[in-house]
């Protein structure tokens, strides 16, 4: 992936994805073990919505972040580099008041027990975005706006920003919600207020696993029960794969946001159309970024109007992408090299296993299928 260039990205004609969301600095061990004992860190970015945001960028298509940083170091550190990813950051605002986030891990896996994160962002830059500060021309200027429910656990500004986003309005682009339920975010608040920004959205991520922890919600079925309104709703199921609900865009105030993407859904009418696609085989280097990753395939193959099958397999290959490197982002599989391995008959994708440097342009499927 290219790295960060000199100056900001600027914002094209049409714009394909708007990300709006808080990004941090990152600071990663030079070694395994407890945050104690590991003696120095190298510095990264983290952020689910620029993640994808980058991804959708090294794809090919027209991206842009929103978000709020300080007018610090680390601040100029993100907007640099996010923008050296070829995404447009015209958008960001700068809070001379407040610092940017930062946080540093361990590199363990993320649900391993001794699995340790610090985050030092309360009272953030991020965490003041309000609906009277955030640039709402840039916001809706794409035909996919991006959010996650991380952005509606920083403050209660964050909150009803998120609410004021997702509210039914004329000429509002196809909304895409992740769930991204953090639990030490919402540590003394109400999670199921994810449930209600989920039910606004009208594309919706969100794991089995998050959904029973955060709602107590179990199951694909019920999931969607629960969240009946979105045209198109995401199950991740882990090593289980994906299942896709999918229905027509509904009539009334809501036909309207489809905007830009009006081929989110497959299905038509007021009945889902039901997709599940099994999870690819992936030698896992490091279980960081991938949801993000997963989110940004899926969204790329949406704005090409691709079938809900092939969109969920190319959320899986760029997922699959990310878990091979030890970072959050990497350069993602060339599109006709993803478009080659989407195209594979069942039996063919279920054999298929993904190793460290298997996104190289020059491999045809048959040299990443080793099982």
């Amino acid at each position: 992936m290219p790295g960060p260039a000199a100056g900001t990205a600027h914002a094209a004609t049409t714009t394909d994805v708007v990300c709006l969301g808080e990004s941090m600095v990152t600071f990663l061990p030079s070694q395994p073990g407890r945050l104690a004992d590991v003696p120095s860190f190298g510095r990264g970015i983290g952020g689910a919505e620029s993640n994808v945001a980058c991804a959708l960028a090294a794809a090919g298509h027209l991206a842009a972040w929103v978000g709020r940083v300080g007018a610090d170091g680390f601040g100029d550190h993100l907007v640099e580099t996010i923008a050296g990813y070829g995404v447009d950051t015209s958008a960001v605002r700068r809070d001379p008041d407040r610092p940017t986030g930062i946080y540093f891990r361990t590199a363990t896996d993320r649900g391993a027990g001794a699995h340790e994160v610090a985050y030092y962002r309360a009272g953030s830059a991020a965490s003041a975005m309000s609906p009277s500060n955030v640039p709402y021309g840039e916001v809706f200027a794409g035909r996919i706006l991006h959010l996650s429910g991380i952005t509606a656990a920083l403050s209660a500004d964050c909150l009803e920003l998120l609410r004021e986003l997702t509210a039914p309005r004329q000429g509002r682009p196809l909304v895409s919600f992740d769930v991204n339920h953090r639990p030490h975010l919402w540590r003394g608040g109400d999670a199921s207020v994810l449930l209600e920004l989920a039910r606004r959205a009208d594309l919706v991520f969100v794991g089995e696993d998050e959904a029973e922890e955060a709602w107590g919600i179990v199951g694909a079925e019920a999931i969607r029960a629960a969240l009946p309104e979105p045209s198109v709703l995401v199950v991740k199921r882990g090593s289980a794969g994906a299942t896709v609900f999918a229905s027509g865009l509904r009539p009334g105030p809501r036909s309207s946001n489809a905007g830009g993407a009006e081929d989110a859904a497959a299905g038509t009418g007021s009945g889902d159309t039901v997709t599940v696609v099994p999870a690819l085989h992936v030698d896992v280097v490091a279980a960081v970024g991938a949801g993000d990753a997963f989110a940004a395939g899926f969204l790329s193959a949406t704005l090409r109007g691709l079938p809900v099958r092939d969109r969920v397999r190319h959320g899986h290959l760029m997922a699959a992408a990310v878990l091979t490197v030890p970072g959050d982002l990497t350069e993602p599989p060339a599109r006709d090299h993803a478009d080659r391995l989407a195209a594979l008959d069942d039996g063919a994708w279920g054999r298929l296993r993904l190793g460290p440097g298997w996104t190289a342009a020059d491999r045809a499927p048959e040299e990443v299928r080793t099982s």
